[in-house]
This record gives C-alpha cells, sequence and structure tokens, in this order.
C-alpha cells in the first residue's frame, strides 16, 4: 500500500524518505498547519523545541481520532521562522518518531513570521 523511496543515486537519510508512493485505493487525511497552540489556543511555550513537540502532539491527537497514528505520515511540511533554532524541531522529531518507522518525505520552509508567537507550523497527509 505505502513504499518510502530512497533511489539509487540520492542521498538517504534517517530524518524523511526522498518521495513516498500510495499504490491502492485508501483512506487519506491532509492535516491543516498545526503548531505549538494547546487545547485553550495558547501557544505552549517560547522555543521551538517546546512549540515542535506540541505541534507533534496536536498531529497525533487528530491521526488518533481517525485510527491512525504518526507512522501513518506520508507527507509533511514544516514552516520555521527565520533565525531560530532548527536543531531544536529536529531533537523534537527524535522524541516522537519511532525509528523502527520510515520517515515521511518532507519540506521544509523558513519564513519571516507566522502567528503571533508561534515558531513553528507544521502539516501533514497520512495515509491509512
Amino acid at each position: 500500500m505505502i513504499r518510502h523511496i530512497n533511489p539509487d543515486g540520492m542521498h538517504r537519510s534517517p530524518a524523511f524518505s526522498q518521495a513516498v508512493v500510495v499504490e491502492q485505493p485508501t483512506k487519506t487525511i491532509y492535516i491543516g498547519g498545526q503548531n505549538g497552540v494547546d487545547a485553550d489556543g495558547k501557544v505552549v511555550g517560547p522555543t521551538v523545541g517546546e512549540q515542535s513537540l506540541q505541534a507533534f502532539r496536536n498531529l497525533a491527537t487528530i491521526l488518533e481520532s481517525e485510527g491512525a497514528s504518526l507512522a501513518n505520515i506520508v507527507h509533511w511540511r514544516i514552516a520555521t521562522v527565520a533565525g531560530e533554532s532548527f536543531d531544536e524541531g529536529v531533537a523534537a522529531f527524535q522524541q516522537v518518531w519511532n525509528r523502527a518507522d520510515p520517515p515521511p518525505a518532507i519540506t521544509v520552509h523558513v519564513v519571516a513570521g507566522l502567528a503571533p508567537g508561534v515558531l513553528v507550523e507544521i502539516d501533514a497527509v497520512a495515509v491509512v
């Protein structure tokens, strides 16, 4: 159903797949941009690390409501504010991602700004 591909002749990374192929009709979940905002709509902390962890929790909550998990994500797009530590976001990813699962395809954008106080936003596509 889902194949993560990293063709010969291309860089291989434990953090992302070069592409993900979905081979048959399946349930697909398109998740809008999630950021470090809790259930009350408040930004959880002043760092990319704290906000990234909350964004991943939000993604997991949405997926669990549909009987899925982070492992079902085939692509995510991350926007982070210019000048912020990308390493903190990577560390947050490493805390939530099961290394036994192949990583999704990923796109990262550095942006001038997001909503007030927000340093990172992650949207995703999951296939169940």
